[in-house]
């Protein structure tokens, strides 16, 4: 990973990296239990509690394991949901997306768009060959946005993941880097 955090820029968006200076913003979308409830996690109960979330952006880019973006609005600036990579294995040219939005941006491309920019710049600067999405089969929005970008469902894992006391079936999709046009 490079020492300096890339930015990504799109016709509406800025991703950036999140600072404590975001804890605020960012604790308003995950203390939001509609907006956490496929991510494996209780909702947030203080601004102190998202520290950690931070920490962890910080040290999964400090690892070499992943990157998370914060995304931001460009006549904003604020923290309204992150985008990134975990679970990178650059031996095999691999990496999981992840993803959440404030449930104010719900609905208006704003996910899509952020993905979009970030698979794309995983191929160009990670040299990423596969891309997966673990998503819950509840999580039906989830699952029209990686497929509109054109990742393909290929099974179920079950009882993938144990969070919030109990065992998580998780869909697997992949976007191959040959699947879509990367200009």
């Amino acid at each position: 990973m490079n020492k300096e955090f890339p930015i990504i820029e799109t016709e509406r968006l800025i991703l950036r990296e999140v600072t404590i200076d975001d804890a605020s913003d960012m604790f308003k979308y995950l203390s939001d239990k509609d907006v956490v409830k496929h991510m494996g996690l209780a909702p947030f109960q203080t601004v102190k509690a998202v520290w950690d979330e931070i920490n962890w952006y910080k040290s999964i880019v400090k690892d070499g394991t992943g990157i998370r973006w914060g995304i931001t609005l460009k006549d904003v600036g604020k923290i309204i949901g992150s985008c990134g990579f975990l679970n990178m294995v650059t031996k095999h040219h691999r990496a999981e997306v992840g993803f959440e939005l404030s449930k104010d941006y719900w609905g208006t491309g704003i996910a899509s768009e952020a993905l979009e920019a970030v698979v794309k710049f995983g191929y160009h600067h990670y040299q990423l060959e596969r891309i997966e999405a673990l998503i819950e089969p509840a999580n039906l929005s989830s699952q029209k946005l990686v497929e509109k970008q054109g990742f393909t469902r290929e099974g179920l894992l079950r009882h993938y993941e144990y969070t919030c006391g109990k065992f998580d079936d998780l869909f697997m999709y992949s976007l191959l880097k040959g699947d879509i046009d990367l200009n």
